[in-house]
């Protein structure tokens, strides 16, 4: 298949929250646009911990991580991010490890993006081509 990469913008949630209420001014969000590499053997997004603190945001918990060699580690969850992906938003925290961007099955699922991968790119799920439906149950 080829490795699939897809460029995102990852933002401090505090930031913009502070930003709606008027406390902070749009141009002090912190984010960064990072080439991430689309994993759908991973459940979770990965970033690295300069990336984390790039943006300001804070360890949450640690958590066990299973990696694809059987391996089980404690890893650092982050609190959460706004990952923005082909104009579509969703909130999540990350696992801090490594030193690339990962992007996992809940963020896709949670935008509604599939990946295409004849064509090696992320898309929009056909059958709701101009916003996200979360699928309840």
């Amino acid at each position: 298949m080829g490795e699939v990469k897809v460029r995102i913008k990852i933002s401090n949630v505090i930031d913009e929250g502070l930003h709606r209420r008027g406390q902070l001014p749009k141009d002090q969000i912190r984010h960064v646009e990072v080439e991430a590499v689309v994993d759908t053997g991973a459940v979770r997004s990965v970033m690295p911990r300069p990336l984390m603190d790039q943006l300001g945001l804070m360890e949450q918990h640690r958590t066990l991580a299973r990696y694809a060699d059987g391996r089980t580690d404690s890893v650092v969850f982050s609190e959460p991010a706004t990952i923005e992906i082909l104009g579509r938003e969703v909130s999540e925290n990350f696992l801090i490890l490594g030193d690339e961007v990962l992007l996992g099955q809940t963020a896709l699922e949670a935008t509604d993006l599939l990946v295409d991968c004849n064509r090696r790119q992320v898309i929009p799920n056909p059958d709701h081509p101009n916003a996200p439906v979360i699928r309840i149950r």
